[in-house]
């Protein structure tokens, strides 16, 4: 599951904030990512039951235990639709419980910071296996969880994803699986 360049508009402005993201899944389960930057020469990787690694260092996902300690990322579809002015509702919410969000517009990139610590959380809709699939393995070999936004497992078609250090993962669905979200479902 390839993609050859995720943050292509990042890529296209000259924004060092893209990658290349690789995963090899068999029997239905993803075994093996890759993300590679190449503008900060940095490799992210992990094999299943191995461990997550950037470079030779492995990693590991950051120990805050509450939201409101959290720096979190995410990122808004293309598709202006009738999620789409939603979607700045969760932004709104959970920027309220936290210490902050970032949006990069790299998915693989933010899921593999959630990996090495720099955030807690990474949450987003519209992706594609392409995006989520690398950089979830990488998440999960680094001690982190990665779900669906109701907690159950996160769907290999990118539609919804919620990746954590698994300390502030049930504080992230409270807010994400509230009724007044239900047309994300």
């Amino acid at each position: 599951i390839v993609d050859p360049l995720d943050g292509t508009t990042n890529f296209t402005h000259n924004l060092p904030i893209f990658a290349v993201s690789i995963a090899l899944k068999k029997s239905d389960e993803i075994i093996c990512g890759v993300v590679y930057n190449p503008a900060a020469d940095k490799c992210f990787y992990a094999e299943k039951d191995k461990g997550a690694y950037l470079n030779e260092d492995k990693l590991s996902v950051t120990s805050s235990v509450t939201l409101s300690d959290s720096l979190i990322s995410t990122g808004f579809p293309y598709l202006h639709d009738d999620r789409y002015d939603l979607s700045f509702e969760i932004f709104k919410e959970l920027y309220g419980k936290t210490r902050g969000i970032r949006r990069l517009g790299a998915a693989a990139l933010d899921l593999c910071f959630v990996a090495m610590g720099r955030f807690d959380a990474f949450y987003e809709f519209e992706l594609k296996p392409w995006d989520i699939c690398a950089g979830s393995l990488i998440v999960s070999e680094a001690g982190g969880i990665v779900s669906d936004w109701n907690g159950l497992k996160v769907p290999d078609s990118g539609i919804r994803i919620l990746a954590s250090n698994n300390k502030v993962h049930n504080e992230i669905i409270e807010v994400l699986k509230s009724e007044k979200y239900r047309i994300f479902y």
